[in-house]
């Protein structure tokens, strides 16, 4: 379901790029995708959507966009967000932080230390961390982590979970 939504995104992207020569905007990306979600809702021979999408976008003046397109075809924009298995306890760790003023690198940390720390060992499955970034020093465009950063972030969060296990026990 998601490499479908992706490829509908793209889709509207060069279609849009084709009719006004210059790129969509995100929120009218999201809107239009989730409306493509929702239209897959609506008629009875087609199957409903079993993802929501997060879409995120980067304007050159400093202004980040995070959109939430659900199924239903409900569309949200948010600073932060999480969508699966365990996203209320992770929306609420996210709510926590002061968006506007940590770094990117500051950021990855804690957001590993969040994703750890909703992961439940005995209900969930093992799970590899990755992570992708679009900030200055992605020089804007979207890239995984640097390797040397998300190892750095991985045991910090482990060892954040290991001192509040410690804490837990005493």
């Amino acid at each position: 379901d998601g490499r479908q939504i992706a490829k509908h995104a793209r889709a509207e992207g060069e279609n849009y790029k084709s009719m006004y020569g210059q790129s969509i905007p995100s929120s009218l990306l999201a809107e239009r995708v989730a409306g493509y979600l929702h239209r897959f809702t609506l008629y009875w021979h087609l199957r409903p959507f079993g993802s929501a999408v997060l879409m995120g976008s980067y304007s050159g003046n400093n202004d980040a966009e995070l959109y939430l397109a659900e199924p239903s075809g409900h569309f949200s924009r948010y600073h932060a967000c999480a969508i699966g298995k365990g996203r209320q306890s992770a929306r609420t760790e996210l709510e926590k932080l002061d968006l506007e003023n940590i770094t990117c690198k500051q950021a990855i940390v804690e957001i590993a230390k969040i994703i750890y720390t909703t992961h439940d060992e005995n209900k969930d499955k093992a799970f590899e961390l990755q992570m992708s970034w679009v900030c200055d020093d992605s020089n804007n465009k979207h890239a995984l982590v640097p390797e040397d950063l998300l190892k750095d972030a991985e045991t910090q969060a482990k060892a954040a979970m290991d001192s509040d296990d410690e804490e837990d026990d005493e």
